[in-house]
């Protein structure tokens, strides 16, 4: 089964799996000689990675894998976005290696950086304003919940992180600078240090190539993160040269966390350091990859692998900003649908431009779990493709929800219902052996319908009565439900009728006929399955709703 997995990872033509096999080639290349990768390459081609493992050394060290994060805010969309899709490059190097090579996946906090301003909405600015320019790991913490703004932040990330059950490791940028961890590295940007101003220096405007210095030290007297010129530098001792503002011509080591690097610098620095096999990043970032790239090989280092995937887009076609507030925050998304759902939205061209709004939420759901009801009869090159296999590393739950999302929305506005006890009491009959134990999922889902039509779909609600043709079909079905043995709940056997009356009553094309009742019956221009909806509301129900209907009485 194994070798099966294997051999169908080798094939797949989803995204993940197309990163993964790039992984695989540049571990290989970065790893191995020629002779070796073929050989290596072979191996693992065959299934039999553990014996590539166990033949060459090199190939034993762990497979890293890095996301990154600024924590002078809080985690947002991106924060998840990244190391979701990171996670799924992640299962499928295993499935493509028979899960034999070691990996870990890194999320990276960028903690030392200065804080450049005082964020909105937080408590006690006025002491964090007089903490600017400080290392977010040295400005207190306005919440007074941690030793610094930083540490609190950090907190909230792996807290984040740690509620989506991620499989991560983390790392703070002032722990590793401090550590001595990227001591060795820092030393050798120092003695090529002009290596790497002739790669930064020509992308910066005249002003700032004046006083550019990869290096920003924390200042003895202030504590602040310095944005200065290097005006002198000894390689042997380790040190540079600057003006404090406040001290004054001084001297500091490179080693140590008295220094910081600028964020381009440090990005290539921490690629060498920990040795990161890959990171993926956002489009807007393509020149920073590609000059970070320059300086991790000035470094003697090898640049990651990875991919930029597009930027999200706000309902008018714009660039989704925090600053602006445009976009869909992680509370607001987990407000209206699940976990799952939102994996599944990241899971879907991530290479393309996509909406990031209220209105995707519904559809993300429905179509996650149409993709989990997929899943279950295809054949193994078809899962692994199936967008469920990445978000579930294979193991995909069994069971689901047996209604669609937008099944509760409609029947959360029919049944005028606001709490969860008034949605389960509709399916007594539908599925009587269903109790929020039993069914987790759909008692979410209740929850989540709950809340999104009070907030979006309520308000747009627009009911129109029917024209004399549309009336007469809609009499026509009242007629043929009453007909039904009584309290019928085979949604199947209903939609027949509904089909039967759209071509008794020749709708052309029979969409028109599904589109009015949308629209007369539920003031939505569109709808669940109609057969299931009534089969859960209740036959009685339905069929009152369907004569006040076609009487006009929902529209006025």
């Amino acid at each position: 089964m194994l070798q099966n997995l294997e051999t169908v990872a080798r094939e797949a033509k989803s995204w993940p799996f197309e990163q993964a096999r790039n992984l695989l080639a540049h571990v290989l290349k970065k790893r191995l000689s020629d002779a070796e990768r073929d050989l290596a390459a072979s191996l693992i081609a065959r299934g039999k990675a553990d014996e590539a493992l166990a033949t060459f050394e090199a190939l034993r060290r762990p497979v890293i894998l890095e996301t990154g994060y600024g924590p002078s805010g809080l985690p947002h969309m991106g924060t998840f976005g990244e190391v979701a899709r990171t996670t799924m490059v992640r299962n499928a190097f295993r499935a493509l290696t028979g899960d034999h090579w070691p990996t870990r996946l890194i999320a990276f906090s960028d903690d030392m950086d200065g804080l450049r301003k005082v964020p909105e909405g937080i408590p006690n600015p006025q002491m964090l304003a007089e903490d600017l320019h400080k290392p977010l790991t040295v400005v207190r913490d306005p919440f007074g919940t941690h030793d610094s703004f930083g540490a609190h932040n950090n907190a909230r990330l792996r807290a984040f992180l740690d509620g989506f059950g991620f499989d991560y490791e983390f790392l703070s940028s002032t722990e590793q600078y401090r550590s001595g961890r990227f001591d060795a590295t820092l030393r050798t940007l120092l003695e090529r240090f002009d290596a790497v101003q002739a790669i930064m220096l020509p992308t910066l405007g005249e002003e700032r190539r004046a006083t550019y210095s990869p290096f920003l030290p924390v200042s003895p007297a202030t504590g602040h993160v310095l944005q200065v010129p290097t005006l002198d530098r000894d390689v042997e001792r380790g040190t540079i040269v600057f003006d404090d503002p406040t001290g004054g011509r001084t001297e500091l080591p490179v080693t140590g966390g008295h220094v910081k690097l600028q964020w381009k610098p440090d990005w290539a620095m921490r690629w060498t350091a920990l040795d990161v096999d890959y990171e993926m990043a956002g489009k807007d970032l393509i020149e920073s990859v590609r000059e970070s790239g320059k300086i991790c090989r000035a470094l003697g280092g090898t640049p990651p692998e990875g991919f930029n995937f597009e930027l999200f887009l706000d309902i008018e076609g714009r660039k989704i900003s925090k600053s602006k507030g445009n976009g869909l925050t992680m509370d607001e998304w987990l407000r209206y649908g699940t976990p799952e759902s939102l994996s599944w939205y990241m899971f879907q061209s991530p290479k393309s431009a996509k909406s990031l709004h209220f209105n995707v939420i519904p559809r993300a759901i429905d179509d996650y779990l149409a993709a989990i009801e997929a899943w279950k009869t295809q054949e193994p090159a078809k899962q692994i493709d199936n967008g469920v296999w990445s978000i579930h590393a294979g193991s995909p739950p069994s069971h689901t929800s047996p209604v669609s999302f937008a099944l509760l929305l409609n029947l959360v506005g029919v049944a005028n219902a606001s709490t969860k006890d008034q949605l389960w009491a509709y399916f007594v009959n539908y599925l009587p052996e269903a109790t929020p134990e039993s069914e987790p999922l759909l008692d979410r889902l209740m929850g989540h319908a709950l809340n999104y039509y009070e907030d979006f779909v309520k308000p747009a609600k627009s009911y129109r009565a029917p024209d004399d043709k549309e009336k007469a079909a809609l009499l026509d079905l009242a007629a043929r439900l009453k007909a039904l043995p009584e309290g019928t709940t085979d949604g199947e056997l209903i939609q027949a009728e509904v089909y039967a009356v759209g071509k008794e009553h020749a709708f052309e094309p029979l969409r028109g006929w599904f589109g009015a009742l949308y629209e007369v019956l539920l003031g939505a221009s569109q709808g669940p399955r109609f057969g299931s909806f009534a089969a859960i509301y209740g036959l009685t129900q339905t069929i009152a709703l369907i004569e006040a209907g076609a009487a006009g009485e929902l529209a006025a």
